[in-house]
């Protein structure tokens, strides 16, 4: 197979089931590296989580090049196709994932193996170009200019109503109550410039600390 053949093959994947050869296993393995590492760096760039988990992120990429790896003997086999279906229809995945785009990245980067397992490789370089810069967009697109936070407050029974009044709008999320005073737990939207303002809650008489924490919606209550 020369150089024109396999831009041919690149460009213009055959419809048939194709003879599985070490060049097209290759190509198919090294064409799904390199766009699941665009996948490995939208990830990076536009995480908006607590804490970024670069082991997941490198899963995605080692997601994307095992299911290539089974998308390929798949394809160039009618009969091992049936039997691989019937095999990996047992197969059960139980993992704790926390952040719905966790599971979006997850199925991009099994998508991105199907389509280069499959020879479909201009259709796995332009989608995940597209879908990239979409998602680009959509992350430094602010529509709400304040942001979510979790204000903690400690204080005496004394200053439960000088604190209810130094409020802003807000939405209780915990309140405990025990002898030395009361924990409040709110959340409050505030833009950046007002972050400080929670300065003025220790001016209060009875208040004995307050504690602005960053918060992506992400608590159970």
């Amino acid at each position: 197979m020369n150089w024109n053949d396999l831009m041919d093959e690149f460009t213009n994947p055959a419809n048939t089931y194709q003879t599985l050869t070490v060049e097209r296993v290759v190509i198919a393995l090294a064409v799904t590296f390199l766009v699941a590492l665009f996948i490995f760096f939208i990830y990076r760039v536009t995480f908006k989580g607590v804490l970024y988990t670069r082991n997941f992120n490198v899963g995605l990429v080692l997601t994307s090049l095992v299911t290539a790896l089974v998308i390929l003997p798949i394809s160039s086999n009618i009969a091992l196709s049936l039997g691989m279906v019937g095999a990996l229809s047992i197969v059960r995945f139980r993992a704790a994932i926390k952040d719905p785009t966790d599971i979006i990245f997850t199925f991009w980067a099994i998508a991105v193996g199907i389509t280069c397992g499959a020879g479909l490789y201009m259709i796995a370089i332009v989608g995940c170009l597209m879908i990239g810069l979409f998602l680009i967009g959509l992350t430094r697109v602010n529509l709400k200019p304040s942001s979510p936070y979790l204000l903690v407050i400690h204080y005496n029974k004394e200053a439960e109503k000088k604190v209810q009044t130094g409020l802003p709008k807000h939405k209780v999320r915990s309140r405990t109550v025990n002898g030395s005073g009361i924990e409040l737990m709110v959340e409050v939207r505030l833009r950046d410039k007002e972050v400080g303002t929670v300065d003025k809650f220790l001016k209060l008489k009875g208040v004995k600390d307050a504690a602005l924490v960053s918060y992506n919606s992400d608590y159970s209550s």
